[in-house]
């Protein structure tokens, strides 16, 4: 029988509040000096403010390594499996130096985020690269992590989202069901950084096949979430935008799919249950 080559599963996501308290101290470490106008930074903060200071990440996240923890489990792989953060605890250097001290020498890393980018993967690995190098700095055990390789087009990620799909359309008026159109979501990000990957093609693959699976004939993807400078060219439409303009062109109803993330947290619960839902009810737009 061969022997098992890594110790460990490291799945890494981006982090959240988890109190009123520690909202400031959080948007400090994702702007991490970035000359953000202050007003935007309140508004932010109000933001996380809406649902108490507290992102589901943290919990989420949590419940799904419960979850591989157990699948492995079942396969008889007996992996532990760690969380780590990016922007709020449980910090990544936190992570790696308990998985360190417990003698994990060789892990696989999982980055929660199914399509790739800079600021979906890349910086991920880097801030990974950045602890592992502090580690050794301060004479600790170095590990080694090997990354997974693509999965936006897996089959348990797409059925995952077409059993959600399949439930929201089920709740729409039943006179209007049946014409609903189906707009995937993922978080925008500047044209220069999706000119350099395959972000953009990914969603676009992971829609049209969960628009298949669900028998969705019309479909479209939208963005959210902007940040930066507003004279900067970011991904479009954005999602509010794209109802507004598609409601007097016959749009009759709609089934928001946020294809783009894989655990709810603040920008989804504000961007999409509070910024999209206000403007679904000013339209009235089921």
């Amino acid at each position: 029988m061969a022997t098992n080559p890594f110790d460990a599963v490291l799945l890494i996501a981006f982090g959240g509040p988890q109190g009123p308290e520690e909202i400031r101290p959080f948007l400090d470490n994702v702007l991490r000096g970035r000359q953000v106008p202050p007003a935007r930074v309140e508004e932010v903060v109000r933001h996380y403010q809406l649902f108490g200071g507290v992102s589901p990440i943290t919990t989420l996240t949590r419940r799904q390594a419960d979850g591989l923890r157990e699948r492995l489990r079942q396969r008889g792989l007996g992996l532990p499996v760690y969380v780590g953060m990016r922007n709020w605890h449980p910090f990544l250097a936190d992570t790696l130096s308990e998985m360190a001290d417990e003698g994990i020498r060789r892990a696989i890393g999982f980055i929660m985020a199914a399509h790739q980018s800079y600021s979906s993967c890349g910086q991920y690995r880097q801030n990974v690269l950045d602890a592992r190098l502090e580690m050794i700095e301060r004479g600790g055990r170095d590990i080694d992590v090997t990354y997974v390789g693509s999965w936006h087009d897996h089959a348990g990620f797409l059925r995952a989202h077409a059993r959600h799909i399949e439930t929201a359309r089920d709740t729409l008026p039943s006179d209007v069901r049946a014409k609903a159109r189906l707009v995937f979501t993922a978080h925008s990000i500047p044209l220069s950084m999706a000119a350099r990957s395959q972000y953009q093609q990914q969603l676009m693959a992971s829609a049209r096949l969960v628009a298949q699976a669900v028998d969705a004939h019309e479909w479209a993807l939208a963005f959210q979430s902007r940040s930066g400078r507003p004279d900067d060219p970011w991904l479009e439409p954005d999602i509010c935008d794209y109802l507004r303009v598609e409601r007097p062109l016959g749009l009759d109803a709609v089934v928001i799919c946020p294809i783009g993330f894989v655990a709810d947290h603040i920008e989804v619960l504000y961007d999409l249950d509070h910024d999209a839902a206000e403007a679904c009810r000013k339209l009235r737009l089921p």
